[in-house]
Formats: structure tokens, sequence, C-alpha cells
């Protein structure tokens, strides 16, 4: 026992040694705290080697922004997907960022929630028949990417194609643009984007085979306790918004650049269509709330936050945050598209001008040419400014109908909170009045409280505010301003409507108390936005005379320092 200690103090350097050659380099980088995430080193915008040679893409900002909130220690390898998928399963790779899940991998790789939807498309050089499912390739030859989703999906079917494997998308793409083999099965945002960046002009989408594949981080069958961390990690980026700035950073509005006015017109219907769909829904939840809660006046023991629910459904619908995501999708089409087809429109416009010199005037869509080249450019630009306005629309909708946190914690800049409004019910000001008047100052403090509650207040302030106008020429009128005495942010909100009778003038707040139960008041409104200035410690006043107007006046406590 007394010669034990020296003995193995002597021979631990060994042990050590031994241990290490042992150990595989993955594992002993996790025990040191790093963890090892591979990827594709050509899929962009996912994932890519950039010109300076550092990991980039949309999949690499996403894991910085998890290893960061989990408090972890990444190192990203890009490298060919079909080595990446080797090292994995050899443990040289702890987790992949990027893997469509589908049941021939189940037996393999372990996944998180989705991150991201990827749709695989068939590409094939301009003039080739549409490809409308599997069976139509049959018989022909097929780019796929080794050890891809199309590579292993292909080879469990044994669908009749000639599979020729290569190491990256843009292989396949240069090849079949080259006029080698038939098609290439690839991912649809990375085929149209390197086909772009690349100039592949004369290749394009011939069939979406496979739409909506949930794209995840993936493990070694049995690692959970990584991939836990990933979609915990996850998670919290998609619940603070911090998902969604990555989202709209690398992927936004990307889409297939090639543009038709058949498809204008197609995509200009799938998005009014929905945007009808939409307001037919909230006018038929509006009117059958209205009627709801006129029923059921007894019930005063409803809870607040009950009746900030029911008031916000009376406004906008439960349907719209759904419906604006469908709306988002067509719309940014129309946003990316209508420049690329304005840019084509002046890129041709040097040879109709020299054909209009030498012959005069002609022909073109069913419009004189003369008429064609001052009206196209007009429309575009109408189109664009329209898509960018439903755009703005949607995105405050989803803010307004988004679940409230009841976090009284943020930092609320009160003007922001107006435009929102404003843009928010900017139909029912139009066709309500034309003389709308708004004086913010500049340079106002913030105030501490809940942007959405705020936002709620000053909406139903002006849809009140419409509703007593008696025609569109009397106007409304909004200002902030800052009360230094009083450490105060001021909005007034002023109308040139019927004003409220004297009598009513205190009950105006009271719950379920209203002069326009006939055409569907509830009595929520004003009671609901008194108790949430209440809640943010301020104040709301309310001063009306009969045919002369009201002037609602609400202070909210300033940030000190700010």
């Amino acid at each position: 026992m007394t010669y034990a200690l020296p003995y193995t103090r002597r021979f631990l350097p060994v042990l050590l040694l031994v241990l290490c050659m042992l150990t595989p380099c993955s594992g002993w980088a996790a025990a040191a705290g790093t963890i090892v995430v591979g990827g594709d080193h050509n899929y962009p915008p996912y994932e890519f080697i950039d010109k300076d040679g550092h990991p980039a893409g949309f999949n690499v900002d996403l894991t910085r922004a998890i290893a960061e909130v989990m408090g972890m220690t990444v190192e990203i390898r890009l490298g060919r997907w079909d080595e990446m998928r080797r090292a994995l399963q050899t443990g040289e790779v702890d987790i992949v960022q990027g893997m469509v899940q589908a049941e021939v991998r189940a037996k393999d790789y372990d996944f998180s929630p989705p991150h991201s939807i990827i749709n695989q498309s068939v590409f094939a050089r301009r003039g080739t028949k549409p490809v409308r499912d599997l069976n139509d390739l049959k018989g022909k030859e097929v780019f796929v990417q080794n050890g891809g989703m199309m590579h292993d999906y292909l080879l469990e079917k044994n669908v009749g194609a000639a599979i020729f494997p290569v190491d990256t998308h843009i292989d396949a793409l240069r090849q079949l643009a080259a006029g080698k083999h038939d098609y290439a099965l690839v991912g649809n945002l990375p085929g149209l984007y390197l086909s772009r960046e690349f100039g592949l002009s004369n290749i394009v989408p011939v069939g979406k085979l496979f739409a909506g594949q949930p794209y995840c981080y993936a493990v070694k069958k049995g690692n959970d306790q990584i991939l836990s961390q990933f979609s915990e990690g996850l998670a919290i980026l998609k619940n603070t918004g911090r998902y969604q700035k990555i989202h709209d950073k690398w992927l936004g509005a990307l889409e297939p650049p090639a543009v038709s006015w058949r498809k204008i017109l197609t995509y200009a219907a799938i998005t009014a269509l929905p945007l009808l769909l939409m307001l037919s829904a909230i006018g038929y939840i509006n009117r059958r709330l209205a009627k709801e809660v006129a029923l059921r006046t007894e019930e005063m023991q409803l809870q607040q936050q009950q009746l900030i629910q029911a008031d916000k459904m009376a406004s906008l619908g439960v349907l719209v945050s759904g419906i604006a995501h469908e709306i988002n999708n067509p719309t940014g089409l129309l946003l990316y598209n209508l420049p690329v087809l304005k840019k084509i429109f002046r890129s041709t416009e040097e040879h109709l001008e020299q054909r209009f010199q030498k012959e005069g005037d002609f022909m073109i869509g069913g419009l004189r040419y003369s008429q064609f080249r001052e009206d196209i450019p007009l429309l575009i630009d109408e189109m664009q400014d329209g898509a960018t306005r439903i755009k703005r629309i949607v995105e405050d909708l989803k803010d307004f109908a988004r679940k409230d946190t009841s976090q009284m914690d943020q930092s609320v800049l009160l003007n922001d909170v107006v435009r929102a409004a404003l843009r928010l019910v900017e139909n029912s000001i139009r066709k309500t009045t034309g003389n709308v008047v708004t004086d913010l100052a500049e340079g106002l403090p913030a105030i501490r409280g809940n942007a959405q509650r705020i936002e709620q207040v000053v909406v139903n302030l002006i849809l009140n505010a419409c509703q007593a106008l008696p025609d569109p020429g009397k106007g409304i009128f909004l200002t902030t301003s800052f009360d230094a005495e009083h450490n105060e942010v001021l909005l007034v909100v002023r109308d040139e409507g019927v004003g409220i009778a004297s009598e009513d003038l205190p009950r105006i707040a009271d719950p379920f108390f209203t002069t326009k139960r006939e055409v569907g008041g509830t009595g929520l409104g004003l009671s609901v936005s008194a108790s949430i200035i209440k809640e943010h410690e301020g104040t709301m006043v309310f001063e009306s005379r009969p045919g002369e107007g009201t002037t609602v006046r609400v202070a909210l406590p300033a940030l000190k320092g700010a």
C-alpha cells in the first residue's frame, strides 16, 4: 500500500494517452464542452462556405443563435454531405444542422422539431415535359446528391430511373445545364438560388414531387441529450422572435425568377381570394360575437382576460393569424417577381423602340405599343405598391391578433403604437372620412407596459371616433406629446362627431354600456380600454358635447431616464 500511489502517478500519463486514443474525437470534444455540428458545404441559402472560407447561411446562423441562448460551445464543420453523414455515424460529428426527416431515415437518426420546410423539385432544361409523379421518371437519367434525401428515396422505391449521384446540388445543375442526362432532383429553394447565382438560365423546375418536408436537426439514433438541447434552443428562438429575423434574413421572399402575365394574374387572384374570405369571416365573427355578448349581459363575473380576448375577437376574428400566414407567401412572391418583370421590360424596351421607329405603331399583348410602353411600367409599380401594402397590413394584423402574453415590462414607444393602429384600421377610416390629421411629437420618451394592449386601446378609440362621424367631411385628429412636469406621455384623440350626451358621459367606460347596440355595439371596447390604461398606471379622460364631437385624453407614465 505504501508504494501504490507513486506507482499510479508514474503511469497516469500513459493511461490518459491510451484513453484519448480509444475515445472518438467528437466524444472527447463533447466532454470538453464543445459540440461538433456538421452540415453541407454547398447547400445555399441554408448552409455553404462563403467567399472568405467561413460557414454561412440560415442553418449556420440558427445553430449559433441556439448555442448562444443555451450556453453551449459549438464547432461548425461543413463538407460533402455524404461525408457528413458518415461522420455522424462514426461519432466525428455530434449533430447535423439540416436533414430532411423521412421514414427511410428513421431507423438511423433521431430528429428535432422541424426548423424549416423543404420542397424537393425536379429541374430540367427548358422545353422538357413536366413531371407529375415518380412514375414519369421511369427509364430517365436523374441526378441526385450523393446521400441526399432524393438519393435515399429513389433507392428505396426503385422507380426504374437511372440514378447519377453527385457531390453537390450545383454539380447536378451545371451538368444538367450542359446537356447531360434528363433531370436533377434537388431542393427547390437551393436549386433556384444556385441557378440564379451561376446564371444557369436554361434550366427550370418542371415538377414538385415532395412538398412540405420537415427539415430538422438530426443525431445518431439514441443521442437524445444533445438533440434535446437543440430542440429547446429552437423553441426559445421561435418564442422570442429571433428565429423569424434569421428566417427573413436568409430565406425572405426568395422565389423563382421566371415570370409571366398568366402567373402574375394567378398570384393576384390567389392573394385577393384569401383577403375576401378573411374580411367575410371577420364580418361574420363580429356579428356572432356581438349577439353572443348581448345575450350574456348578466354574466358580469367574467375575468378581465376573457373580456380582452372577446374584444380582440370582435375586432379582428380568430382566423386572422392563419389566413395572414397564407397571404404572406403569394405576397412575397409578387414582391420578388415584379421588379424582375420590370427589369425584363426595360431590357426589351430598346428593341421595341427600334421597331417602333422603323415600322410605326404596332400591337403587343392587345395594346398598341405607344400605349403599352407608357402603361406597363405604371401597372407594375402599382402592383408592387399594392403588394407592399398587403404585406404591411398582414404583419400588423398578425401582431394584433397574436395571443397576449400579459407581460407588462416592455419598453414601448407610443408613436410606433399609434402608427401601427392607424395602419390596422386604415380601411375603416377610409370608408368613414378623408380627413385624418396626426401630429406625433418627436423624441417622446418610452413608457413601460404591454405594446399590444396599448395598441388595442388606440384601435378602440379610433374606431369609436369613426363611428361617431356623421359624414365624410368631418375629421379625426390624433396628437402625442410629453408633459415634463408630470413625467407623462400623452395621446389625444379628437373627433368632430355627434358627441356624447351629458347623462351618458359618466357611464361611458362602464362594462356593457353602449349607445350603439342596434348596430352591433357590445359595450366592451371602452371598458376594456379603461382597464388596460389603469393597469399601466395611467388615466383616460373624456370630454364631449352633443353635436361638437368628443376628445379623449390618455396619459401614461414615462420611463424615468428614457
